[in-house]
């Protein structure tokens, strides 16, 4: 598809208009490092074998690779780097980016960081997002029994009760805040129990626009189909679909509990029919935009340029509130800043935590960008590019 660009990727200068020379040079080395896949190797093997040991890492990690990716330990360590975004157009969604177990008193004190973060979201310029893993705040072994129809213990009966009464919690204080939720979605041996939660949500608090999004991951063979189902359904009933595209986060696991357990491999055979897939889902919500709200959750360039393209197409304005681009802190500035210098609704993921809790998260970051095909390569040579484009301007000084 041929189309006239409303917006570049490529200025660099409007790509890293909050970062100082220092913290380029800074940015430069780490995605330089990233981009050799045995140096990543090496690195993450040896912090992990390192913190196991109780070894003092933990100051080297935060001055690198977590300042890279993450806001700060505590809500109120966001704050500033919230404020820096704001400066440039950018909203905040705040991620509590701790792993879940399988453990009560974890998903209590997960749902009540939830809780936090709606409730002290004017701490720093106003989110539009609150987000949460369903994992994090209900029992995965409980949601698997529910997917295939075992009965539950009373013990297990009275968890899910509970765990219903967390998200009622949390969707209440949205609707309160005014605060849309984001409800990530996970495996798919789990995902059917989190999509009839979401779905029930969306019925109660999606009457007049969308406050409640579910998370459709494109790389499924059938998750163009579940979305325009999700839509037709939200029809029927009479509220509005909140739809958050991505690509998927469980590739590796997917296919190979599928070979495994000699099951069809639910995931798309290559990267094209993902992209297409995506690039569908997007224009199905645009073309439906009067009751479907929509976060493009990318770090394709085509797909984010593809979506201005679409809202161009359909008479969407610019700024619409029921459109917004997302990516990750640290990642995809280009995107993300000159997204919203063109005047979109741009939002940056912003996890936090203890910095020995998120190490799982950082680990898969560093894992990411080498694993990424140019991802890590693109990081680097956009650094670069601004790099070179500083010092010629100071030279003309």
């Amino acid at each position: 598809m041929k189309f006239q660009q409303s917006v570049s990727f490529s200025d660099t200068s409007i790509a890293f208009s909050s970062k100082s020379d220092k913290e380029l040079k800074k940015m430069h080395f780490l995605f330089r490092v990233m981009n050799y896949p045995l140096l990543v190797n090496l690195g993450t093997n040896f912090l992990k074998v390192a913190l196991k040991l109780n070894l003092p890492v933990k100051s080297l990690i935060k001055r690198t690779i977590f300042e890279q990716f993450c806001g700060g330990e505590t809500i109120y360590d966001c704050r500033d780097k919230s404020l820096e975004l704001s400066k440039y157009g950018i909203d905040t969604i705040l991620d509590y980016s701790v792993e879940g177990t399988e453990d009560e008193a974890d998903f209590e004190q997960n749902a009540r960081e939830i809780l936090d973060v709606i409730d002290k979201s004017g701490i720093a310029p106003k989110n539009p997002f609150v987000v949460f893993k369903f994992s994090g705040i209900a029992s995965n072994a409980i949601m698997k029994k529910l997917q295939n129809k075992q009965a539950l213990s009373s013990k297990e009966q009275n968890s899910w009760q509970t765990t219903r009464k967390r998200l009622k919690d949390i969707c209440e204080a949205c609707n309160e805040e005014e605060v849309k939720v984001l409800i990530d979605a996970e495996e798919s041996w789990i995902q059917d129990v989190i999509d009839e939660q979401v779905y029930e949500l969306m019925e109660q608090y999606n009457q007049e626009n969308a406050l409640v999004y579910n998370t459709y991951q494109m790389y499924r063979k059938d998750m163009l189909v579940k979305l325009r189902e999700a839509h037709r359904k939200a029809n029927s009933n009479g509220y509005h679909l909140g739809a958050k595209l991505v690509r998927g986060a469980y590739m590796e696991k997917e296919r190979d509990r599928a070979k495994e357990l000699g099951y069809p491999n639910p995931i798309h055979p290559d990267k094209q029919a993902t992209d297409e897939d995506f690039n569908r889902a997007l224009k199905y919500c645009v073309e439906n935009i009067r009751d479907i709200g929509l976060c493009c959750g990318s770090h394709n360039e085509y797909s984010n340029l593809y979506l201005t393209e679409l809202m161009d197409e359909f008479d969407v304005e610019r700024h619409d509130p029921r459109i917004y681009f997302a990516q990750l802190y640290g990642m995809s500035d280009n995107i993300s800043f000159n997204l919203a210098n063109a005047g979109y609704n741009v939002a940056k993921y912003l996890p936090y935590g203890p910095v020995e809790d998120v190490i799982p998260y950082l680990f898969r970051r560093a894992e990411e960008n080498t694993a990424i095909a140019g991802q890590s390569s693109r990081e680097l040579s956009l650094v670069k590019k601004e790099i070179s484009r500083r010092a010629a301007e100071s030279r003309r000084a």
